[in-house]
């Protein structure tokens, strides 16, 4: 089968869907990814991917690149002849499915999450769902990585039930993301990993850190992750305050998993928090926050914290909760997070539900 994938952004693709893409070709299929050049794309045509560099602009709204886009889209599917495709993110999904459907070849599009469109009402939320429900009129199937997206979608009426599928994220690479014992050192090391902006929760986390930091000097926050450009500032003044440790982007992060006690992340909204997958699948406890895309990577309290989002003092009560705790008892913590990931979120796992849902079959174990 000839397979063209819709991506906006190559360390995703790479990240969380190597495995997919890997099945695939296992498969005899053809794979031909279409989206912008990146580090991460020999590492695509290593493994047997055909690629053709697309420009997409990832935030921008412009309706002029937007149509050059979906030029593009047309001339690549005129081009490959697919007999699949399938695609991530909001504008490969709204515009290579609708020119998929255009000229009808079967397609499936990915949910990875909702993003700060579908948080507030306005015009933008409604055109952006009058796209989807054009774009997606004859899709395949829709995979969505938390229940709440999937209910919000049909009850837009977006999509009819029976054309969803509720994956468990992208899932977590248990070798890649292997089990480390728990760090027996004075210190204790709470991480934060991902984009530092306010939508991740990051000014409760400075918060909570300012006053924690003062009444526990062997706490450290370790922030990994590229800032938004207000945030320069402040993470500077923190820092030479000797609040936070910051590290800026790390392409590797399982060396600062390794060495953290416990992973935060008090975000607002969220697809699946692949962050949270891999962090627990190391063997740390959770602290996040209790709404969709977050709440699933922590099962019964039994490996970490839900706090309420957008909530200062939830975040901090938890924390020092945390702090206070017996070294044994947050290394306990830590087992759970693996033994769940195992269980539930094993990419293995994924995978097989992907492939079944894409053709019908069993992938060989």
């Amino acid at each position: 089968m000839n397979i063209l994938i819709l991506a906006n952004y190559d360390v995703g693709l790479y990240k969380f869907r190597k495995e997919l893409i890997q099945e695939l070709l296992k498969r005899g299929d053809k794979v031909t990814i279409s989206l912008p050049y990146g580090d991460c794309i020999p590492a695509l045509v290593t493994m047997g991917c055909e690629f053709i560099d697309t420009n997409v602009d990832r935030r921008g709204i412009n309706p002029f690149i937007d149509f050059k886009l979906i030029l593009s889209y047309f001339k690549i599917i005129h081009r490959t002849k697919p007999n699949l495709v399938i695609t991530y993110t909001i504008k490969p999904n709204i515009y290579g499915g609708f020119v998929s459907r255009i000229k009808a070849i079967p397609y499936v599009v990915n949910i990875t999450g909702l993003g700060t469109t579908f948080q507030k009402d306005g015009l933008l939320k409604e055109l952006i769902k009058h796209l989807y429900k054009i774009a997606c009129k004859n899709v395949k199937m829709m995979f969505f990585e938390n229940e709440e997206n999937r209910q919000i979608f049909i009850d837009n009426n977006i999509i009819k039930p029976e054309n969803t599928f509720h994956l468990k994220g992208a899932g977590v690479n248990l070798e890649e993301y292997a089990y480390c014992e728990y760090p027996q050192d004075n210190e204790i090391h709470f991480l934060f990993i991902g984009r530092v902006m306010k939508e991740k929760g990051i000014d409760e986390l400075f918060a909570a850190a300012k006053i924690l930091k003062r009444n526990y000097s062997s706490v450290v926050f370790d922030i990994v992750g590229l800032p938004e450009a207000n945030y320069d500032k402040i993470i500077h003044e923190l820092e030479e305050q000797e609040v936070i440790k910051y590290h800026g982007y790390q392409a590797d992060v399982r060396p600062f998993i390794k060495k953290s006690h416990c992973l935060v992340l008090p975000s607002y909204h969220e697809g699946m928090a692949n962050v949270l997958l891999e962090a627990a699948s190391m063997g740390r406890p959770l602290i996040t926050s209790n709404i969709s895309g977050c709440r699933e990577a922590v099962y019964s309290s039994k490996n970490g914290y839900l706090v309420n989002k957008a909530d200062f003092v939830s975040l901090y009560q938890a924390m020092e909760d945390f702090i206070n705790k017996p070294n044994c008892d947050k290394r306990e913590l830590g087992i759970m997070s693996r033994k769940y990931m195992e269980e539930v979120f094993d990419k293995n796992k994924v995978v097989r539900q992907t492939i079944k849902c894409l053709f019908g079959e069993e992938q060989e174990t």
